[in-house]
């Protein structure tokens, strides 16, 4: 996986400018069973793709923390919100709530997450390939595959089972 990992941002580099223009087509002319594929690409990748072997999104990116996100993983820990937010959060260029710096200080050494079971919405939901109307996030689902093995590899079988859209 570390050999993979390595070669990761250089081939989704490569892809990059093919990738925007595919998502570019979907996104004004999507096919009518698009969600149903992207479910059934992304059981079919998950099934084989472990996180816990890679986990590269919690240490190269951070996830935005909802007021919800903060208040419930605040809980968990046993702090007031104000305190998770001093300790671990910051408040980035956009306004939004992010981690103060990578990887991810929930994260361990074996990859298992310490909040695991409260971890954010953007973490649970990450890489979002199983998301309805797909094309709608077209720039960072192109993004997540310089992160996320299995995002590239579901892009990847996207545009051979969708070649009229290269």
């Amino acid at each position: 996986m570390k050999e993979n990992l390595d070669k990761l941002p250089q081939q989704a580099a490569e892809k990059q400018q093919q990738n925007k223009a595919f998502f570019k087509k979907l996104r004004r002319k999507p096919p009518r069973k698009l969600d149903s594929l992207m479910q059934e690409l992304h059981q079919a990748e998950f099934q084989r793709t472990d996180c816990l072997d890679c986990a590269n999104c919690c240490k190269t990116t951070g996830p935005l923390f909802t007021q919800n996100d903060i208040g419930r993983i605040a809980s968990h820990l046993k702090l007031k919100p104000s305190q998770f937010i001093s300790d671990y959060l910051r408040v980035d260029e956009e306004g939004d709530h992010v981690l103060q710096s990578l990887p991810c200080p929930f994260l361990g050494v074996d990859n298992f997450c310490h909040i695991y079971e409260v971890r954010p919405k953007a973490c649970r939901e990450y890489p979002h390939t199983d998301r309805r109307r797909i094309y709608q996030i077209g720039a960072l689902t192109v993004k997540n595959t310089s992160i996320c093995p299995a995002a590239f590899r579901i892009v990847e079988e996207m545009k051979k089972r969708l070649p009229a859209y290269l």
